[in-house]
């Protein structure tokens, strides 16, 4: 396979979500390589059930939701806390609508990390993207951030859980960095570099 056969060229792709802080994100990520962003709900197409059981996996089913007419990109990512066998982990914003909310959310894994006979707050944000090209050829990149949970929440950039997770050898949470500066130096952003290094190298 010539990996110069998957170069982007086309200056439009389909991020397969609907969540609006991804969108946003996949959006600076792409600017500079001036690649217009549109999404699963321009072309009426709706969130897929995430049946997989790793990052990769929930990647690749919302990535194939978009017909290969287009160039398309998905990203499955979530917070993963070592003490509590890294969860929330794939279930993160399935776990924060269960509880009623991100902040409930956040409260409830914060508290539960509390009640270890050895508490440990360490944790780290994973992303994985999945890029499909035309001929249905899909590429997979990870991208990770170790740091630590941190109670009370912080800030109100970012989304999610990024208020309540701060960064190894920072401190602040993502939601108190300014916003330019996480989107470019997050879990995605690291996947991001991954996939730009071979896809996007050209441009």
């Amino acid at each position: 396979m010539r990996l110069s056969n998957y170069l982007i060229k086309e200056k439009k792709i389909v991020v397969a979500t609907h969540n609006k802080g991804k969108i946003e994100e996949f959006r600076v990520l792409f600017s500079k390589y001036k690649i217009q962003i549109i999404t699963s709900e321009d072309l009426n197409i709706n969130d897929v059930e995430e049946t997989g059981k790793t990052f990769e996996e929930n990647s690749i089913i919302k990535v194939k939701t978009i017909p290969n007419d287009y160039l398309a990109i998905a990203d499955d990512s979530g917070l993963c806390v070592k003490i509590l066998n890294q969860e929330p982990g794939i279930f993160s914003a399935r776990y924060a609508k269960k509880c009623g909310g991100w902040n409930e959310a956040m409260k409830k894994i914060y508290s539960r990390v509390e009640t270890k006979q050895n508490p440990d707050f360490s944790a780290k944000f994973v992303s994985c993207l999945s890029l499909k090209f035309h001929d249905g050829k899909i590429f997979t990149y990870n991208g990770e951030i170790q740091g630590k949970i941190t109670w009370p929440p912080k800030g109100d950039n970012g989304f999610g859980y990024d208020p309540f997770f701060i960064p190894t050898d920072k401190n602040q949470t993502y939601g108190e960095v300014e916003y330019s500066k996480k989107v470019l130096t997050d879990h995605r952003s690291v996947a991001f570099k991954k996939l730009a290094k071979i896809h996007l190298k050209n441009n």
